[in-house]
């Protein structure tokens, strides 16, 4: 019986441990330790002269950016009029019929 018992007791220590080194490891990943990039990782981020003639899609996409934001402020003030008239509408509907009645 206190076989058993050590066991269970040295296994939930050794478990206890293992999830105290998990915590660390992931602790160190939070930090955001700097680690200077090699270097294969200096060439990968280095100007590549051969792709420079793809830089100019930027524009086009900051312009289409401009566009949809200007699409989309157009549309909210549409439903904000079309939720206004109908709110004018039905007080003009309200005091008519209690004028005739």
């Amino acid at each position: 019986m206190a076989f058993l018992r050590n066991k269970t007791t040295f296994s939930a220590l050794r478990l206890n441990s293992q999830a105290q080194k998990a915590d660390d490891s992931l602790t160190l990943l939070r930090r955001g330790f700097h680690v200077e990039p090699g270097a294969r990782e200096k060439a990968l981020l280095a100007e590549d002269p051969a792709l420079s003639r793809f830089k100019s899609y930027k524009k086009s996409v900051k312009r289409l950016k401009v566009f949809g934001d200007v699409l989309t402020i157009i549309v909210v003030a549409g439903c904000c009029y079309e939720i206004y008239v109908r709110a004018v509408m039905r007080e003009e509907t309200r005091k008519q019929a209690e004028d005739s009645v």
